[in-house]
Formats: structure tokens, C-alpha cells, sequence
């Protein structure tokens, strides 16, 4: 079965690099200094973080479900909203 994809926040400050993070999995974020580095280190943290999650893994809300939390309205205003699946491969592509 092929791993669900998260949904995360990509944010992007003047003066820093872009940073990744998911609302469903705390505590995961990546850091790069493009837009495609950014995704693709996500990815593979998240595949990282998900391989010795412990207990059961934090399960993926739809971008519907998402919509409908005031965090999550508050912290996506201005960010790019993307989807992720987990996958170590994409770490490779992005060095």
C-alpha cells in the first residue's frame, strides 16, 4: 500500500530559507534554501519521522478537514499549501 500524502505548510521569510511544516505530524519540520529543495527535504524528513513514529502514525487529514480548523485557516494564510508523501528519495534529488 502506498503511504498517504500529508498536507504541509511551506513558509518563506524575507531573510531565511523556507520552511516546511505539517500540521498533522508536530514537531516535523525541514528547512531549505528553495522552493523544490524545500518539498524534497520534506519528503524525506517526513519519511524519517514516520519510520520510528511512535505507536500509530499520525493519520493524514484531508485539505477539506484542515479548512475546517481555525489553526490550521490561521497558520496556511500565508504559506503555500502542498502535499507530500513520505519518501527518503526525494532527500537524494535535492542535494
Amino acid at each position: 500500500m502506498r503511504d498517504p500524502h500529508y498536507i504541509a505548510l511551506i513558509h518563506k521569510d524575507p531573510d531565511s530559507g523556507y520552511g516546511v511544516s505539517f500540521p498533522d505530524v508536530p514537531g516535523v519540520i525541514a528547512v531549505a534554501d528553495t522552493l523544490d529543495a524545500a518539498i524534497a527535504q520534506g519528503a524525506a524528513v517526513l519519511a524519517f519521522a514516520l519510520e520510528d513514529w511512535p505507536g500509530q502514525r499520525p493519520v493524514p487529514r484531508s485539505l477539506e478537514q484542515l479548512r475546517l480548523d481555525p489553526q490550521f485557516k490561521e497558520a496556511a494564510g500565508d504559506a503555500v499549501v502542498a502535499a507530500i508523501l513520505p519518501s527518503p528519495d526525494y532527500y537524494q534529488a535535492a542535494e
